[in-house]
């Protein structure tokens, strides 16, 4: 197969051109656009094909209430799909968030706590689960779930996939990434990382012109890894829609994660954009926040609390810039799903694994219960099954899971925490139960060892003095609550408070409620897993 743009991605002159004087251009013509949904066949067995994003904010979809972003392709997806306004992760990082996606269950029950931890052995995993329903199962993309490192192809087989092509987007992997052989082979500029800045290669850095974005990409668009993971994706869906066989197929973007460099034609994109960036956070301000969070905030040699405007501007742009590229290839990804002449035949996920705090509360990243990091993007959609509309009920992302296995005819498995949807989404029964309340939790501080950072986990002694360092988070419709151990707590009242800028844990006139969310939190704790602590010979 060609390795070369697809064939409604404009050139990238005419791209700026047209871009420039017609927001709406970005957009992937579909082939789909002009076709009435057709009923999905109820005797077909469903595709999946399940798109994930790497610290996407649930703000940053146009349609989401974002009036800046230009997300064409994403809006249209949204306005076919199930688009859950408040869904919430269950963990807010990477690889914990992930395993919670494919295992249905909660962190403290997967007990995959810390980035680059591998998974129990025992752990089956969604690939795993329709592989055994007689799905070929496919990744393209980010990973970052292994029951062994190295993280290599073949390891990432193991977790349930036919077919692999791994790029887990970090210098310390590129040794088993497919994505970075494909681009040494072709781009000119390989002596380069596809990390790096124009800015910081003295060649690039002669033809920048006055007020360029200092974030752009040393490495050309079509050789960036976003690019490439919406090559092979669609690539991979050619293959597999040529099969009987229903298939699964998770396309895994590295972007927006940081670092923020971005490719032209994206970086320019929003130049003209000055942003409402959030408030600027002192030392005062941060050291009045719970202890696990001050160190989690002021680590490493010179934390970015008071970056100065311009940057985080820059930033911001980056950001945006790097999302309008997935949104372009989001486009052309479905535009193949239409040719393959399964998309009335397929559920579409779009998803991400956790947010991104762009410095608010002093923070860059995510690691925090704060709505920049929990909530995330959500959407599903099914022609002719799933109803198209906004869905304002709290959801988790463990609700994923059950609800393609159900759809898909699959078995949902006993020690699944997530509650489908599929009753709620395609109308099948009026029995639809909803969340009143929504958990997440994570171990605060990170621990992290890379570059100087040096925060361990010490057996009897925890992280930098933080002795139980895991936190849990309840989410209401109007309150939040976050525990820490060791009498550190945030209660904010999200109805009048929705940027969580006053702590009123420590408020006499909140006492009661302190105490009920306290109590739904162990509730929780204790409730989750039971099915796990009784034998199955007791279980009906």
């Amino acid at each position: 197969m060609s390795d070369g743009p697809p064939p409604a991605q404009l050139p990238r002159r005419e791209f700026l051109r047209e871009t420039a004087t017609a927001p709406a251009l970005l957009a992937t013509a579909s082939a789909a656009d002009s076709r009435e949904a057709v009923p999905t066949d109820p005797q077909r067995p469903l595709n999946v094909l399940f798109i994930m994003t790497d610290q996407q904010r649930a703000d940053c979809v146009g349609v989401n209430g974002n009036d800046i972003i230009r997300t064409p392709n994403l809006d249209r997806l949204a306005a076919e799909s199930a688009n859950f306004a408040r869904a919430y992760v269950q963990s807010p990082v990477c690889v914990p968030s992930r395993a919670s996606f494919f295992t249905g269950r909660y962190a403290h029950a997967h007990r995959n706590r810390v980035n680059y931890t591998p998974i129990d052995r025992r752990t089956v995993l969604l690939p795993e689960r329709l592989h055994a329903a007689g799905y070929q199962t496919a990744l393209v993309g980010k990973l970052h779930l292994f029951y062994q490192m190295p993280p290599s192809s073949e390891n990432a087989k193991k977790t349930g996939f036919d077919s692999v092509l791994l790029h887990d987007g970090t210098q310390s992997t590129d040794g088993w990434s497919d994505y970075a052989r494909w681009r040494n082979e072709r781009d000119p500029l390989r002596r380069l990382h596809y990390r790096a800045l124009a800015k910081d290669d003295a060649e690039l850095a002669s033809t920048l012109p006055p007020g360029a974005n200092p974030f752009r990409a040393a490495v050309e668009e079509q050789y960036t890894d976003t690019s490439w993971t919406s090559l092979k994706t669609r690539e991979a869906l050619k293959r597999l829609a040529a099969d009987d066989r229903p298939f699964f197929l998770y396309s895994s973007f590295w972007k927006p994660h940081s670092p923020f460099e971005v490719p032209q034609p994206f970086d320019a994109l929003y130049n003209d954009v000055d942003f409402e960036l959030p408030k600027p956070e002192s030392l005062d301000d941060i050291q009045r926040l719970p202890l696990p969070l001050q160190k989690l905030i002021l680590r490493g040699k010179k934390p970015p609390y008071d970056m100065d405007r311009r940057t985080l501007n820059w930033i911001y742009r980056s950001y945006y810039g790097c999302i309008t590229h997935i949104d372009r290839e989001v486009g052309a990804i479905l535009e193949t799903l239409a040719e393959t002449g399964q998309a009335d035949n397929t559920i579409v996920v779009f998803t991400s694994d956790h947010g991104d705090q762009l410095l608010e509360h002093g923070l860059m990243g995510k690691n925090v219960f704060f709505e920049a990091s929990v909530r995330v993007p959500l959407m599903m959609r099914l022609p002719g099954r799933i109803a198209p509309r906004r869905y304002d009920q709290l959801v988790e992302t463990i609700d994923v899971m059950p609800t393609l296995l159900e759809l898909s005819g699959a078995p949902i498995p006993e020690d699944c925490h997530g509650q489908s949807l599929a009753n709620l989404l395609t109308g099948a029964s009026a029995e639809t139960s909803t969340r009143d309340a929504v958990f997440s939790e994570n171990i605060i501080p990170e621990v992290i060892t890379s570059g100087s950072l040096d925060f361990e986990f010490v057996p009897g002694k925890g992280i930098k003095g933080i002795r139980h360092p895991d936190a849990k988070m309840v989410r209401t419709e109007r309150w939040k609550y976050n525990y820490y151990p060791e009498g550190f707590a945030e209660l904010y009242d999200l109805a009048n408070d929705p940027a969580e800028q006053h702590n009123l844990a420590n408020d006499p006139a909140h006492r009661e409620t302190v105490a009920e969310l306290k109590g739904r939190v162990l509730d929780w704790l204790i409730t989750a897993t039971e099915a796990d602590q009784i034998a199955r010979r007791w279980q009906v």
